[in-house]
Parts: structure tokens; C-alpha cells; sequence
């Protein structure tokens, strides 16, 4: 995914090699310093100690760019002539393990063909940087951030894929778990070895009297598997914060010690190639009494301090947050602060996961156009990646605001989308399965493959139908591809793969339920995907469909604006697309298994006098009420535009 989505030509190289960095380097010092002085003010105070910090992060900066191969130093210098380079609506993004993709990292480089049929340029790769051994939260708990998990290869081998990427017009996304490492990470280890220092990286208790006091405004995240935030460490004799597992210690942001050295470990990891940078369980990176300690203000102070010195070393890199908050506290991650703010260029859209799945259980998309349209609007620098699934489970985030609106019991809601895609609710297709239940509050959130979820599993042993469940599971990519921002493939979704019941044999998945939605792509099931007839085929033909379509509406390009409309037919989610420079397009979806009705006048009503339709995932027609929807049928329309106009 590269500025033009083609590598830098050799005379660009030559251009851009010798005296310029070091001049290009000190402008970006120049044009971030008030930023990241702003930013660690709060954090860690003024006066002396602050400029000793400052500095010591300016030479890890010019320590880094010294380091920085040549073909790296050629992209920074690419994208910041063009900023907004991932704005375009080209952009479409895939998410996979590295050993279920490939087995190895050179496996996965093996397999990148797979990627260019897709027409993708961007791969998220999971659980790369090496994690403890044993149960490691699927990979997020880190025991040392500059080395790869020795099951997919070297170190080398990251760097001859990341490369390899890069010459097909690839970007790489990595995860840097930012709130956490692994007990056995070499600063726990240092810790429990007596260092005074290193005992200051963590957040650490001599007895229960502050943990007791957390923890009564303390959520659980995992309340079955991992009770509790805090775990007794007899080697330090003292209570360790632990948000997650037992096994990952939170980290002391309130140490500019951890800071700085957290720094090296993103610059490390840029220098390798790395392109996005998804700051893991950033929302926990802070900590205050009588809070749930997420989004604290301190939080977005980092992210903002790292988004300038990212900014200084490698421009071409951007920060990905990974909050799954509310949507109210969910903005703020993309700098829509009272005063805007340089944060994280990409947020993930997690309400419009959920309010996709939530409608499709019901057949009624009122409830998804009024959460939807309850959404501040995006930051015009940032933008969001879309996905209708990923790796991690779905909870069932329904405001109790939006569902009292509509009548609506925001309790009960929940509980009825739980039951529905655990398949215990009357009329379920969906073959689904409960994680970390915990009944005290009536949270049940849902493990399952896209395909699980939409009815194809069921359809595949005559329980639900297929070309209904082909169309849901279309329907749904459809509008995550069409919503706005970068969109993303969870690996397998393409191919339709079933829930993974393998798990249960191994006794560190066997209790984590999300392992069913992390399959091991079948590469001969994949084979299938060019024999028409075939589920892999239509869905995988389906999705590339999607995604050419998307990728000729540049309407979509980040900078436009999303308004909800409104029919009398609940069955309907309707959304326009407003760009300045781009002109409109407008997508009617039908959610239900019936037909759909809009009034014939609705794509005037967006503003398309003459439209043009780009897409049809199902039929549309004239009928005696106005436009005639088929079951989960999605259809865009586009301004024809006259490009002689002024």
C-alpha cells in the first residue's frame, strides 16, 4: 500500500539518497516537537526533567533514522509529499496468523500470490513478535518484542517478507502489545530478580490495600478465565497488576522509564518494515482510582507522543488504535478532542461490526441506523478500518440510549443476540458459541467464524439455506467495504471456513473459545475457490466483486462524510457518501429475508439525479411501492459526473 501502490522507481532512489535526509529529519523534529512537549507536559512535568526526557527521545529518533535502510528512507520521503496516501478508497486490507496463513513467515511469502488475486495491499499478520510459552493470550503476551516467534522463523525471515510486501505494494501491520508484556519478559524477569529499576516498569502492590480499592470500579475482562486485575507474585512479594492474565503485567506509563523504552521497541519494529503499528489494549494504558482505568485523558497523551516521534523517524507509518470502547469514547482515539489533536491515524469501526450482526439477527436496521448516526463525525486526517469479523470474540456493545429510543430493552437485547448466534434462540441459523460469560452483569459476548455466524455452517448440514446464507454473509462484507475507511478480510471469510472445533484438544485453547473462529486456512480447500458451484467460489468470487467496486468509488476516500437515511421499511440501512472532491454514492441494503421496499425517489433524495449503479449483490426493480429489494440484496449507486464541470 504504497503512496501509488507501486514501489519507488530507481531514479527517485537516487534522488532521495545523500544530503537531504539529515534536513528532512530536522524539519520533522522541528515541526513535531510542540506536539510531543505538549503531550509528555501532563504526563511527566516541566522544567529540567522534562528537557532530559526530551532529549534522550530526540536521540532515539536520530539513532533510528541513522539505522533506517535506504528503501525505507525512499517511502518516508513518498508519503510526505502525499499525507493522505491511505485515504483512497483503493485500499483494502487482510487479517491473518502468520502459522495458519503459512505455517512460517517464509510461508506466508510463499503465499502472496493468494493476496495480489485477492486484490488486497495491506496484511495484518498476527501473532509475530515472540510470545511466552504455553497459554500467551493468543499470542499478546510478549516475552521480547525485538525477536519472532521461533515456530515461524528469524528475524531475518520478517525481513524478507516485510521486503518482499513492498515490492508488490503491500503494506505490513504488526501488533505492538503496548499495555502488557509477558511475566517472562526480560524486564519482569529483571524485577523478580531484585532490580529496583526494572520493579518500576510494572504496577506493583505490598499488600491489598490500594488493589482492593481498584478494583471496586474495576471491570473483569476476562471474569472466567482470569478473575480479578491483580495477581500475587511471591519472587517480588507483592500484588502485580494484571488487566488480562495472570501471566501479562501491565506496564507503569507513569514512568517515563517505560516510555522511552517502549519507544525503542517502535522503532525497532518500524525500521524492519513495518507500515502500521496497531497499538494493542491502548485504552488501558493508564491508570486512575475510582475509574475503570480506560480512556483515561493520560492514555491519548501517549498515543499522541508516540504519533509525533513516529512522525519524526518514519513518517511513513501510521498508528492503528485498538480500542474496542464505546463509541462515545471511541473518537477521541482518531484525535476528535474539544481541540483536534494528532493521535492514531486508524481506529477500529467496532460498533458497525456489531450493529451489522445485531440487525441481521433481527431482520430491522433501525436499530444500526440510529447508533450509526449518533457517531460524531471522523477526524478529516484520520479514518476508520472496517471488518465484520476478527480474531477476538464479539461483544454485544447496544447502548442502552439507542435501544430506549426505539422501545428497546438494551439488556434484553444483548441477551437475545447472545442466545441468537450461540444458535439457542428461535429461528437461529447461526451456530456461534459463548465466551467469558459472566451472568452477575449479563455480559455473554460470541466466538464464531463469519461463516458460523451468517448461516452457512447450518446450510452445510440442511439446517438453514445456503443462498440465503451466502447473501448475508456478502451483504455483510458489502457494507463494510462501502461504510468508509480501510476495510479488512478476516482470513478465511473469503472462503467461507467454518468454526475450528480442533481447540478442545489442546489444553492451552481448550478453555478460550475464540480459537473455533482461528482456523488454519486449508490451501486445498482454498483450490476450490476456481471451481464454480462451489461455496468457496461464489463467496471468494463475491468478495472480489466487492472489492472492485469499492475500489472504483473513490466517493469512499477518507475526507467524505456519512449520512443516514431513513425509510418507512425497517428492514432497510440505507448510507450516503459525501465527498468534496469525489461527488456521492449511495448504498441501499435490505437486512431481512424478505423483499425490501425504498420509494423509487430515495437515490434522487440523496442527490443522484442521473445515478449510475455499480454494484448489485441481488436483484433491484420498479414495484408498485418503489424499489424493490431482494433478500440481503445490497445495491450502490454513484453520481455520473460530468468531468467537465466546474
Amino acid at each position: 500500500m504504497t503512496t501509488d501502490g507501486r514501489t519507488a522507481t530507481a531514479a527517485a532512489r537516487a534522488a532521495l539518497t545523500g544530503s537531504p535526509e539529515p534536513a528532512r529529519l530536522e524539519a520533522r523534529i522541528d515541526r513535531w516537537l510542540p506536539a510531543l512537549r505538549a503531550a509528555l507536559t501532563p504526563l511527566y512535568g516541566e522544567g529540567a526533567s522534562l528537557d532530559t526526557l526530551v532529549a534522550r527521545l530526540i536521540g532515539q529518533v536520530r539513532a533510528a533514522v541513522a539505522a533506517r535502510p535506504d528503501a525505507l528512507l525512499v517511502l518516508d520521503a513518498q508519503r510526505e509529499v502525499d499525507p493522505d496516501w491511505f485515504h483512497s478508497s483503493r485500499h483494502v486490507g487482510y487479517v491473518a496468523y502468520a502459522e495458519l496463513f503459512g505455517g512460517t513467515l517464509t510461508g506466508v511469502e510463499e503465499r502472496l500470490d493468494y493476496l495480489d488475486e485477492l486484490d488486497v495491499d495491506y496484511l495484518h499478520l498476527m501473532k509475530v513478535l515472540r510470545p511466552r510459552e504455553g497459554a500467551n493470550d493468543g499470542g499478546y503476551a510478549i516475552v521480547d518484542y525485538g525477536d519472532v516467534d521461533p515456530a515461524l522463523g528469524t528475524r531475518a525471515d520478517l525481513q524478507h517478507l516485510a521486503d518482499s510486501l513492498h515490492r508488490r505494494g503491500i503494506s505490513l501491520c504488526l501488533d505492538l502489545v503496548i499495555n502488557h508484556t509477558a511475566r517472562e519478559h526480560h524486564w519482569a524477569e529483571a524485577a523478580r530478580q531484585g532490580s529496583a529499576r526494572h520493579r518500576e516498569f510494572y504496577l506493583v502492590f505490598p499488600d491489598r490495600e490500594l488493589p482492593d480499592r481498584y478494583e471496586a470500579s474495576l471491570p473483569e475482562v476476562f471474569p472466567e478465565m482470569a478473575p480479578g486485575n491483580f495477581t500475587w507474585e511471591p519472587e517480588l512479594d507483592a500484588w502485580v497488576w494484571t488487566t488480562f492474565n495472570t501471566y501479562q503485567w501491565d506496564l507503569n506509563y507513569a514512568n517515563p522509564d517505560v516510555f522511552a523504552e517502549m519507544l525503542d521497541v517502535i522503532l525497532d519494529l518500524v525500521n524492519v518494515g513495518v507500515d502500521v503499528l496497531r497499538l494493542d489494549a491502548i485504552a488501558f494504558t493508564w491508570k486512575r482510582m475510582g475509574t475503570n482505568c480506560q480512556n483515561q485523558p493520560e492514555a491519548h497523551l501517549i498515543a499522541q507522543a508516540y504519533r509525533a516521534l513516529v512522525a519524526m523517524a518514519a513518517p511513513a507509518v501510521l498508528l492503528k488504535a485498538e480500542a474496542i470502547v464505546a463509541p462515545s469514547d471511541l473518537l477521541p482515539y482518531l484525535g476528535a478532542h474539544r481541540l483536534l489533536r494528532d493521535e492514531c491515524q486508524l481506529a477500529y469501526h467496532n460498533q458497525l461490526m456489531v450493529m451489522i450482526w445485531a440487525a441481521l439477527a433481527t431482520g430491522d436496521a433501525r436499530l444500526m441506523t440510529e447508533a450509526m448516526a449518533a457517531l460524531p463525525a471522523t477526524p478529516p486526517t484520520a479514518s476508520w478500518v472496517t471488518y465484520l469479523r476478527c480474531h477476538d470474540d464479539i461483544g454485544w456493545a447496544v447502548s442502552d440510549g439507542d435501544a430506549a429510543r426505539l422501545g428497546i430493552s438494551g439488556p434484553a437485547h444483548r441477551a437475545y443476540l447472545a442466545a441468537f448466534y450461540r444458535g439457542a434462540a428461535d429461528g437461529s441459523w447461526a451456530r456461534g458459541a459463548a465466551f467469558s460469560s459472566n451472568p452477575e452483569v449479563g455480559d455473554e459476548r460470541t466466538s464464531g467464524t463469519a461463516a458460523a455466524l451468517a448461516g452457512i455452517s447450518a446450510a452445510r448440514v440442511g439446517e438453514a439455506d445456503l443462498e440465503l446464507s451466502v447473501r448475508r454473509l456478502l451483504l455483510g462484507y458489502g457494507i463494510v467495504m462501502g461504510f468508509g475507511g480501510i476495510p479488512l478480510i478476516y482470513m478465511g471469510d473469503e472462503l467461507a471456513l467454518d468454526n475450528d472445533e480442533s481447540y478442545l484438544a489442546d489444553p492451552d485453547q481448550a478453555e478460550d473459545s475464540r480459537w473455533m473462529h482461528r482456523p488454519r486456512l486449508d490451501w486445498e480447500l482454498a483450490d476450490r475457490r476456481h471451481e464454480p458451484g462451489t461455496i468457496e467460489h461464489d463467496v471468494f468470487a463475491g468478495m472480489r466483486e466487492l472489492i472492485r467496486a469499492r475500489r472504483a468509488q473513490p466517493a469512499l476516500d477518507t475526507g467524505g462524510q456519512t449520512f443516514l437515511h431513513r425509510y418507512d421499511d425497517p428492514a432497510v440501512f440505507a448510507w450516503e457518501r459525501r465527498h468534496p472532491r469525489h461527488g456521492r454514492s449511495f448504498f441501499i441494503a435490505n437486512l431481512s429475508d424478505r423483499l425490501a421496499t425504498v420509494p423509487a425517489a430515495a437515490p434522487s433524495w440523496a442527490g443522484l439525479d442521473v445515478p449510475d449503479v455499480v454494484f448489485g449483490g441481488g436483484s433491484v426493480g420498479n414495484g408498485v411501492g418503489g424499489l424493490e429489494l431482494d433478500p440481503y440484496a445490497l445495491v450502490w449507486f454513484t453520481d455520473r459526473l460530468d468531468t467537465t464541470e466546474n
